[in-house]
């Protein structure tokens, strides 16, 4: 069965959540993942760690260079992600539709999991040996 990546966006000026907020939108993360799980779709998910516990790695005339906090300046950062096996684009769409980020300012990109058994993976196969 093909799976969709969602990931989920916040705004990067958002202001910090008081602890009732906090406890609210825990809920409503619960609740949605619980949905995930009876309708037997959830593979795995995690929400991510602040901003400024990221680390990026990248390449620069055959050095490798290690650098605090995200690669750009954004106005959305990436908050955490779930992994679903959903039989269609559809299906992932509506699961995404429901998710509580969408409902307090941010986004969700829904993205298939490349399928390295399909049709695409013989002809990026003959790319990557040429």
């Amino acid at each position: 069965m093909p799976q969709y990546m969602l990931l989920i966006y916040n705004p990067a000026d958002a202001r910090e959540p008081t602890p009732e907020q906090l406890q609210e939108i825990g809920s409503r993360y619960d609740a949605y993942t619980q949905t995930l799980v009876d309708a037997g779709v959830l593979v795995g998910g995690d929400a991510l760690e602040r901003l400024d516990t990221a680390t990026t790695v990248r390449e620069r005339d055959g050095q490798t260079q290690f650098t605090d906090g995200p690669f750009a300046e954004t106005k959305e950062f990436l908050a955490g992600y779930y992994l679903l096996n959903c039989p269609d684009l559809d299906t992932a769409l509506d699961h995404a539709s429901r998710l509580p980020a969408v409902g307090f300012g941010g986004s969700v990109e829904v993205r298939p999991v490349w399928d390295r058994t399909g049709p695409m993976a013989a002809g990026r196969q003959q790319v990557a040996q040429a």
